[in-house]
């Protein structure tokens, strides 16, 4: 069967994941519907440049992030359809939580990259899960299209770390 032909359940290897797969594509959708506003009031709130600068990259990637679903969806035949991410709502409280606590403090920098890691590792953990369900069921255009965001997601935590680390967690 070619790669771009939408496979039904009854065709796909592993169909048994199928339900769990279209779950957690809608899950994820809504998590990064939810992450573009929490990215705009954590690049309004980094003192550093730097920062503001990764957070506002990621806020542009994270909107290719949900056209890049969308395709996703449609590579498997279905309507993109995102539900509200009860993990990404409890990570973006606790980011708020974190800008209250420390706004006035010169630790604040250190303390969003922390928070905004918690978003990286849960969507890593999301898109991980995700390639491996396209690549069982062979839906090899999502799976592609997954992949790239997983990697994406990647280089932004390698990123926040290597910002952590040259500025934010250090006296200059």
């Amino acid at each position: 069967m070619a790669n771009n032909q939408k496979k039904t359940n009854g065709d796909m290897p592993n169909a048994h994941l199928h339900e769990l797969f279209v779950d957690e594509l809608r899950d994820i959708l809504g998590a990064e519907k939810q992450l573009l506003k929490g990215l705009k009031k954590m690049a309004g709130k980094a003192n550093k440049e730097t920062l503001k600068s990764a957070f506002e990259e990621h806020l542009s990637q994270t909107e290719g992030h949900v056209e890049r679903l969308k395709q996703v969806f449609d590579s498997v035949g279905l309507t993109a359809r995102g539900k509200k991410c009860k993990a990404m709502e409890g990570l973006l409280n606790e980011a708020d939580e974190i800008i209250e606590e420390f706004e006035d403090g010169e630790v604040l920098d250190a303390a969003l990259i922390a928070a905004a890691q918690k978003v990286e590792h849960y969507e890593i953990a999301s898109y991980g899960c995700l390639v491996s369900y396209a690549k069982l069921m062979e839906h090899a255009e999502a799976e592609e299209l997954l992949n790239q965001t997983l990697n994406e997601e990647k280089e932004t935590d390698v990123k926040l770390t290597e910002i952590a680390m040259s500025e934010a967690n250090v006296v200059q």
